[in-house]
């Protein structure tokens, strides 16, 4: 039985039709919801982008442009950002948007359930509203991060009328959202498809061109390939395809491969270690597994040259921030198993040491490929690993509820501050509390966790800066995760598709996208 999930466009404002095309899009595994502002996850914000308009948008160059929030001041002490919000922009059930949405979505789900803005808005201490187009953030410190997160992907607004005094986590409009972007949610056919209409009613009157985009769920890698190589789907962000048929697939007169909006991503893969776990427990045999896995042939073999082998959890995407100093643990056999035996961990008669468990981010063969990479690395040491797979929802409570794994395998996007993206997976208040893409490893340090507190509301540049490295050369020294690689990602789309390449693009609206007609 086919379950859908559908909004009554009925009860809602007239859609009227657009004269546009329909834009067929993938999205790749299926969301578990389309709330971005509840559910971190990269399906969720490539579909949801168009639902939601952020308070701004990110260009190639990560400065904030305008979007629901037509300008904003930082008051000189850093201790108030203030928002002029757009008039005329309304909910897609024709309420108007207010600074009160703005508030109530800061003090209820960004500061207490969203894995990153816990953090990221944990200095203000209150929302003023003295309009309905004002709303204006006091800090108990200056926080500089907040203007690198707040599209509509990093900060996603939710409607209070339609959440207000409900179980925000089990609200049905998590599913059928009510937003204020250009596409306005129609159905979601679980295990098919999700269909997005033209929002008529769209603030920027002259937007969208699009009639509808419709997103299709297709699990198997071989038929997304195919379906763009027989015209059936024109977008696709995350590197939609096996890595293999990229360059193929770009050679195509109809296709092409595009890199560039992931600007605002920054994103690096890793291995979290659970620390509570006996074995992983001694940090010397966390390095030991670390000085197992070649990085370069990680990259090369299993991504194809869509990566580079990484060196800090801080990527070198940051440079402001990245430190190319940290201790690094470079591809030594012997010397992973001198740690093991200095550990008590002998090799058996049998020539194993011990056995580990390794979970995989269920996002496509790359990553299945790279647990296999590793499986086979640790072998060589006397390691051995059982690689686990299972569905999304399996897997986060595997590792931020349950923490049942040894080994995990996932990817973060850093943001344009790392204080955004890299610090939620040190946070020791994060653990076990079942909020996905934040602490699984379990890692518990004081010292760290003051400097993520100290970090949000330094304003001087160069300390911030000062205290990041602090943060990488401990982080690398204990070893609770272990970076792997700084990923690549690229979009394939129709060579007739056209829009602006804005830095967020992989998470934003397909607002100005156009379809052209081909010449025969």
């Amino acid at each position: 039985m086919i379950l859908a999930a559908s909004l009554l466009i009925d009860s809602y404002p007239a859609y009227a039709q657009g004269g546009g095309e329909t834009l067929t899009a993938i999205v790749q595994p299926e969301p578990v919801s389309l709330s971005a502002a509840l559910n971190s996850a990269a399906p969720t914000g490539v579909v949801s982008g168009s639902i939601f308009d952020g308070l701004v948008d990110y260009g190639t160059d990560l400065k904030p442009k305008p979007g629901l929030a037509e300008s904003w001041e930082v008051a000189p002490d850093g201790l108030s950002i203030t928002f002029h919000l757009r008039h005329g922009a309304t909910w897609h059930d024709g309420v108007p948007f207010t600074a009160a949405d703005v508030k109530w979505t800061l003090e209820n789900v960004w500061q207490k359930i969203h894995p990153r803005n816990q953090v990221t808005f944990a200095k203000v201490i209150r929302v003023d509203t003295p309009d309905a187009w004002t709303a204006v953030l006091r800090l108990s410190e200056p926080s500089v991060a907040i203007l690198s997160t707040v599209n509509s992907n990093g900060a996603q607004i939710l409607p209070k009328h339609l959440y207000e005094g409900t179980d925000i986590l089990n609200n049905p409009y998590n599913n059928k959202p009510v937003g204020t972007g250009a596409f306005v949610f129609k159905e979601w056919v679980k295990g098919s498809h999700i269909t997005l209409e033209r929002n008529p009613n769209y603030w920027d009157k002259a937007k969208p061109a699009l009639d509808r985009v419709i997103f299709k769920i297709i699990p198997d890698a071989a038929a997304r390939s195919a379906a763009f190589e027989k015209g059936e789907v024109q977008y696709a962000a995350l590197s939609p395809v096996p890595l293999r048929d990229a360059e193929r697939l770009s050679k195509r007169p109809n296709l092409r491969v595009e890199t560039r909006g992931y600007e605002w991503l920054s994103p690096f893969l890793f291995a979290d270690f659970n620390v509570d776990r006996p074995y992983l427990k001694d940090v010397r045999v966390r390095r030991a597994l670390a000085q197992a896995i070649d990085l370069s042939a990680l990259a090369k073999v299993v991504w194809y040259g869509f990566a580079i082998p990484a060196t800090s959890p801080i990527p070198s995407t940051l440079p402001e921030f990245h430190d190319a100093t940290v201790p690094k643990y470079p591809l030594d056999p012997k010397r992973a198993e001198a740690l093991l035996d200095e550990a008590g961990f002998k090799r058996g008669s049998d020539g194993s040491r011990f056995s580990l468990n390794l979970d995989y981010i269920p996002y496509g063969d790359d990553f299945k490929r790279t647990g296999e990479f590793i499986k086979a690395s640790l072998k060589r040491i006397g390691v051995e690993v059982n690689v686990r797979s299972q569905d999304t929802a399996a897997y986060t409570r595997r590792l931020y509820g349950d923490r049942d794994f040894d080994i995990a395998i996932t990817w973060f996007a850093a943001f344009a501050d790392p204080q955004v993206g890299v610090t939620r997976a040190y946070w020791s208040q994060a653990i076990g509390k079942n909020i996905p893409w934040t602490n699984a490893s379990g890692y518990r340090n004081a010292a760290i966790d003051t400097i993520i507190s100290d970090v949000q509301g330094e304003p001087d540049g160069a300390k911030r800066v000062a205290l990041f490295k602090q943060f990488q050369r401990t982080v690398m020294e204990d070893l609770p995760t272990l970076p792997l690689l700084e990923l690549r990602f690229f979009t394939v789309e129709a060579s007739n598709l056209r829009h602006p390449i804005t830095g967020d693009q992989v998470y934003g609206s397909f607002r100005d996208f156009t379809i052209e007609p081909r010449s025969n």
